[in-house]
């Protein structure tokens, strides 16, 4: 990246630090396969630990996390619900059904929340032997293309209630499950509590250069592990990288809120009297979506010209997403540009 440029495509984008470099080239590893990498087997019990769940998977992608832990539940011909712009229907390239034989139905509500109403309407355990049976629900905390919202956590003990005793599971997706903690105090153990298996992404806010994470009961992450492998998932001397992933939960958790404020500082420079391109009291974590209507194009290429790099998340709509790698200087000289872009005829 040439020097100077201010990446907020994605919080991915972010290099190692010194710290954790160190910590990779120091880690002891294994064949993970064998399951006899030390490094990997201490951050599955870590991750496991931390959210509160019986075992973990190591993964090399949130979106392999999020196929394994939907399939373990979801048996091909039946169906898993979600909000219309999860990411696993979104952005895992059809994955689901591709792979699995999975297909899903969607409710739509604002910030990709969980609508109660709605899955109780749509969540069919037993449809027969004609229709499609739900299998599992899965729920985005935070939710990405809703502008990293955070789920309430009401919502989500209500929804275990309301699947109680039909055999339907619940999957966390929780790729940047910390930034809901940081946000809401809320420990993402309590949060993991009411879902059946539950995802984490080491390389978005956290900071690690690859993996995610799978959490949920024993049975379940031994099968996970199976279908892994199926999947061409399984990696040897892996724990250079999972220690980065132990390096990034035991450093880069505290500091989450920096990118939440600066996240917010980038919202309230952009936003205008009505608040029509950006609501800066909607901003509750580390993403931003600006609603610029047809100059969205132009305020991407221009702002690449001018040293800020943004994304189009759909019509309209320009994403920005802080990380461990944007200061606050950078955060309001961002901000200051992508006003004046946006103010400009």
């Amino acid at each position: 990246m040439t020097s100077g440029v201010i990446d907020l495509r994605s919080d991915t984008v972010t290099r190692p630090t010194a710290g954790m470099l160190a910590a990779m080239a120091s880690a002891e590893t294994g064949d993970d396969v064998y399951g006899e990498d030390p490094t990997v087997n201490a951050l599955e019990e870590q991750v496991a630990d931390v959210l509160g769940h019986e075992a973990a998977l190591f993964t090399v992608t949130g979106s392999m996390a999020n196929v394994l832990g939907v399939s373990v539940w979801a048996a091909p011909g039946k169906e898993v619900l979600c909000e219309a712009e999860a990411h696993i229907v979104r952005a895992e390239q059809g994955a689901h059904a591709a792979l699995n034989g999975v297909t899903t139905r969607t409710w739509s509500h604002p910030g990709g929340l969980v609508d109660l109403d709605a899955v109780g309407r749509m969540m069919v355990p037993d449809a027969g032997p004609y229709l499609v049976s739900t299998a599992a629900i899965a729920v985005e905390n935070t939710h990405n293309f809703g502008g990293g919202s955070v789920q309430p956590l009401a919502d989500l003990r209500a929804l275990r209630a309301l699947v109680s005793g039909t055999g339907v599971r619940l999957h966390l997706d929780g790729a940047r499950l910390f930034n809901a903690q940081a946000a809401t105090g809320v420990s993402v153990k309590e949060i993991s509590a009411p879902f059946d298996t539950v995802s984490i992404c080491l390389s978005k806010g956290l900071g690690a250069p690859v993996g995610s994470v799978l959490a949920g009961p024993a049975d379940a992450i031994a099968e996970a592990r199976l279908r892994r492998k199926r999947l061409g998932g399984g990696w040897r001397q892996a724990g250079v990288l999972a220690a980065a992933g132990r390096y990034a939960l035991d450093h880069h958790v505290e500091r989450l809120h920096e990118d939440h404020a600066h996240a917010r500082l980038i919202a309230e420079l952009v936003a205008d009297a009505d608040n029509a391109v950006v609501d800066p009291a909607g901003v509750e974590t580390n993403i931003i979506v600006l609603n610029v209507g047809e100059s969205a194009q132009r305020l991407v290429a221009e702002a690449r010209a001018a040293g800020v790099l943004t994304g189009m998340v759909g019509p309209g709509l320009v994403r920005l997403i802080t990380h461990l790698d944007v200061n606050t200087a950078q955060a309001r000289k961002a901000g200051e540009i992508l006003a004046d872009l946006i103010r400009t005829p």
